[in-house]
Order: C-alpha cells, then sequence, then structure tokens
C-alpha cells in the first residue's frame, strides 16, 4: 500500500461528512478513508487520475466519486469542520501564482469562467487568501493570474471579524484602509511609496506577515496545487480544501 497520511485524529473529524457508508450500495458508501487517502495522493503527487495505484481502487470510479463530493460541496464541509476555531484576533491576506497545466485547461465557456487568465507567467490561477493569527487558511478566492490582489478582497473580508489585517503595500487602498476604520479594524498595510502622506504602521506586527508566506509554501507542497492540473474551479477549490483540512489539524 502506498504511503497514507490521515491521523487517526483527522479522520474522526472527517469521517462525519462524509457522504455514503459502509453498507450503501455503490461506489457512494466503499471505504471513505481510503477514498479520502486516494484523493490525497492525487493531490501530493499532482498525478493524472489514470495513474492511481490499484491499490485504492478503479481510478474512473474514484474520479466520479470525487466528481460527486465535490458537487455536493463535502470538501468545504470538511475544511469547515476542521477550521472551527480560528484565531481571529488578527488577519492576514495575500496572494499567490499557480501555472496551470495544459490539462487544466479547455472547460467549457473558456478560461475565464474557470479562474484561469494569462499573466506574464503564462496561464495562471491566483489564490487569494486570508489567514488567521495561527497563519491557518481561513478563506479563500480564485481568480485569473493577470488579476490585481485587490479584486477579491471585498468578498473575502466580508462578515469576517478580526481585529487587526495585516498585507503588503499591494493592498494600499483607499476604499479598502475607509472600509477597516468604519468597522474598527486597526490596519496594518504600508503605504505606496507615491502616497503624499506617508502613515505610520505598526511594524513589529507587520512582522508577522510571514505567516502567510509561509503557509502557501506548506499549501504548494501538495503538486496538485503548486501546477493546477483541475479544468473547473470547483475541483481546483475541492483540492485546496481539502490540503488546508490536512495542513490546519495538523
Amino acid at each position: 500500500m502506498e504511503r497514507l497520511i490521515l491521523t487517526d485524529s483527522q479522520w474522526d473529524k472527517i469521517a462525519p461528512h462524509c457522504l455514503g457508508k459502509i453498507t450503501d450500495r455503490g461506489r457512494t458508501g466503499t471505504n471513505n478513508r481510503l477514498f479520502v487517502e486516494a484523493v490525497l495522493w492525487i493531490a501530493r503527487t499532482g498525478s493524472p487520475w489514470r495513474d492511481l495505484p490499484v491499490e485504492f481502487g478503479k481510478w474512473n470510479t474514484i474520479f466520479k466519486r470525487y466528481r460527486d463530493w465535490v458537487k455536493a460541496g463535502v470538501f468545504e464541509k470538511i475544511f469547515a469542520a476542521v477550521n472551527d476555531a480560528a484565531d481571529l484576533e488578527y488577519a492576514m491576506i495575500d496572494g499567490t501564482i499557480v501555472k496551470v497545466h495544459r490539462h487544466g485547461q479547455g472547460a467549457k465557456g473558456g478560461p475565464y469562467s474557470q479562474a484561469i487568465g494569462k499573466s506574464r507567467g503564462g496561464m495562471t490561477t491566483k489564490i487569494l487568501a486570508l489567514v488567521d493569527g495561527l497563519g491557518n487558511l481561513v478563506k479563500f478566492r480564485l481568480m485569473p493570474g493577470q488579476y490585481h490582489d485587490l479584486a477579491e478582497v471585498k468578498p473575502l473580508i466580508e462578515n469576517m471579524d478580526f481585529d487587526a489585517l495585516l498585507a503588503d503595500k499591494a493592498f494600499d487602498a483607499d476604499w479598502l484602509l475607509k472600509e477597516l476604520d468604519e468597522r474598527g479594524v486597526k490596519a496594518v498595510i504600508p503605504p505606496k511609496s507615491n502616497r503624499k502622506v506617508q502613515r505610520e504602521i505598526d511594524r513589529q506586527m507587520y512582522k508577522w506577515r510571514h505567516l502567510i508566506e509561509n503557509y502557501f509554501c506548506k499549501l504548494k507542497e501538495f503538486k496538485r496545487i503548486a501546477m493546477r492540473s483541475d479544468k473547473t474551479d470547483s475541483s481546483f477549490s475541492a483540492m485546496i480544501y481539502l490540503c488546508a483540512s490536512i495542513i490546519n489539524s495538523r
């Protein structure tokens, strides 16, 4: 059997949110834990579904089951279950670019409908993330790679309650600073060099922003995240939710 990575404590949190049960007929109830391990194998190795080791079962059956779970929002529910105690004394936002493999292109509606765009790095997707004070992922948004980080900030911070927001100078925008001020949130965002008034920020607190950079490094240890091979943003988001669930519950 290939190397497995789920611990018993992680599985205890994940199991209640899985579809089906052992007694169900067909693919929906067959060994959920082994199925999740199969998806994690794909995520870790970045391999095509056809290369899935036979110990996990028939690759096409596992892939169809994966899509069933994606459509049912199971991976998002799993992420919410293991991330129910986020430390939002302060939060950090930033974006990271991932290249899109040619196998990840060609979905209906064109690339822009699946958060894929052409930037200086070629065909790319941008992951805009919000992490908590412990450096764990709380929310994320996908967008085409050439989009500015600010494009999806509003829905990212919507309904989020935190005391301070840390971000680099790419997020130095009047509308964002105004919104944070109205919400009573401390903005730890360096001013751009072309600002007439160079406001002061808490430099000591700003040093903590390295936590979000560290998180992107952990996320990209999963090769399926480091290079996107999923045609649809729903499948790619599901991979991120599952990998983030493993990272956050370590």
